[in-house]
C-alpha cells in the first residue's frame, strides 16, 4: 500500500512564527546563520555548532548557582544600631512565620525550584543528544514542561527586583551584598547565554528524528525568511 501526500504531510514542512503566525516553508540552513520573520523580525531559528554542548553545560551551571545561593548569605543591613542578615532560604520563610505560608512557598518556587527543575528538565533532553543518542523515554513531555516552565522562571527578574530596592535603601541604611546576591547576578548572564543558544525549534526537530551518529545533526530554516550571519 504506497502513502499517498495528506494536509497533515504539508504542515509539517511549515513553521509559525510565534509573535505574528505568519507561515514559512522549512529548508536546511547554514551553522552560524538566522532565520527571522519577514515581517516582525523575530528570530525563528538561530542553528549555532555546538550549541547543545553549551546548553547543557549553562544548565547544570544554573543547579550549581542556586543550589550554593540556597542558604548563602544573601545581604545584610544595618541601620540605627539594628543589624539583620539573611539568605533567600530564610527570607521565603519569613512570610510563614506570617502565617503565609502559600506566599512563602510561592517565593521559594518562582526563585529557586523552578528554575532548577526547568534546568534539570533540559539536561534530562539534551543529554542523548549531546551523546548523539536516542532520546530518552518522555524527552518531548519534559522538553514542552521545561518550556511551560519557563514564563515562571524567575530567579533573573527576582535579582533585577533586588537592584531596584536597594536604590532606595542604600539611602536609608548600610547594606552589605552577600555572596548568594553575587552568584544571582552571575545566574543572570548565565540564563542570557543560555537563552541565546537554545534554539527551541531545532530541539524539537531533532527530538522527532533520531540523530545519525555519523552526521552533525542538521537544523532547518525557512525559505523566504532573512537570513543573517
Amino acid at each position: 500500500m504506497t502513502h499517498s501526500p495528506t494536509i497533515d504531510d504539508d504542515l509539517e514542512d511549515l513553521i509559525a512564527c510565534p509573535t505574528c503566525d505568519a507561515l514559512y516553508r522549512v529548508a536546511a540552513p547554514g551553522n552560524g546563520e538566522r532565520a527571522v520573520c519577514a515581517r516582525c523580525h523575530h528570530v525563528l531559528i538561530a542553528p549555532v555548532e555546538g550549541a547543545i554542548l553549551r546548553v547543557v553545560a549553562l544548565a547544570l551551571t544554573v543547579v550549581i548557582l542556586l543550589v550554593t545561593a540556597l542558604f548563602m548569605p544573601f545581604l545584610s543591613i544595618e541601620a540605627s544600631g539594628l543589624h539583620n542578615a539573611t539568605s533567600i532560604f530564610e527570607a521565603a520563610l519569613a512570610f510563614s512565620r506570617a502565617h503565609m505560608v502559600v506566599l512563602s512557598l510561592a517565593v521559594i518556587s518562582l526563585i529557586i525550584f523552578i528554575p532548577i527543575l526547568r534546568a534539570l528538565l533540559l539536561i534530562y533532553v539534551l543529554t542523548p543528544l549531546m551523546l548523539r543518542r536516542r532520546p530518552w523515554p518522555g524527552a518531548r513531555t519534559a522538553f514542552r514542561l521545561s518550556e511551560h516552565l519557563r514564563p515562571w522562571s524567575m530567579a533573573e527578574i527576582f535579582v533585577l527586583g533586588v537592584g531596584v530596592a536597594l536604590v532606595k535603601i542604600t539611602a536609608m541604611a548600610h547594606v552589605e551584598l552577600g555572596m548568594a546576591f553575587w552568584l544571582f547576578a552571575l545566574l543572570v548572564v548565565v540564563t542570557v547565554f543560555q537563552d541565546g543558544y537554545l534554539c527551541r525549534w531545532s530541539i524539537w526537530h531533532a527530538l522527532e528524528e533520531s540523530p545519525d551518529p555519523e552526521a552533525p545533526m542538521s537544523i532547518a530554516q525557512p525559505d523566504e525568511v532573512h537570513a543573517h550571519g
